[in-house]
């Protein structure tokens, strides 16, 4: 990862331009061509030095579902297996963990009631318990990492 990079980077974790050509203005903010800032994106995400990039809505607020979850997977079946809850949609980020679950992972759907079910489609394909674990109380983290 170069300068150019860790400054896109920098930049994307806050205050995204909403507007017709979002990426074209953060391009010029950085002194380099849209072209060259998508490419640069898209190698990070290649190069799995990013997990993913868009917004981040409240599913919640708008009438759908979000929970926490996390399964206890071997060893031997964690990359297989994190490829398949990875497939589902409304995975919105899955992480290893040092511990008995160690799959993490947050469920976001368009429904409320569609965490239940899509806790059972993950049991069925992975063959793997999920324990749902959903949110109590909501607090937000205004986290940004200086690279």
């Amino acid at each position: 990862m170069d300068s150019i990079d860790r400054a896109i980077l920098n930049r994307l974790q806050d205050d995204f331009p909403l507007c017709d050509h979002p990426y074209a203005r953060v391009a010029v903010q950085l002194g380099i061509a849209e072209s060259e800032l998508l490419s640069r994106l898209q190698q990070m995400l290649e190069k799995k030095q990013l997990s993913r990039f868009g917004p981040m809505y409240n599913a919640v607020k708008m009438g759908g579902g979000l929970s926490l979850c996390a399964m206890s997977v071997p060893e031997e079946y964690f990359e297989k297996v994190t490829d398949q809850v990875n497939a589902f949609p409304e995975v919105a980020h899955n992480y290893a963990r040092d511990h008995l679950l160690n799959m993490w992972f947050v469920l976001a759907t368009e429904t409320a009631q569609r965490i239940d079910q899509t806790v059972t489609e993950i049991e069925q394909v992975t063959g793997y318990l999920v324990y749902n674990m959903p949110k109590k109380e909501e607090f937000f983290v205004g986290l940004k990492f200086e690279l």
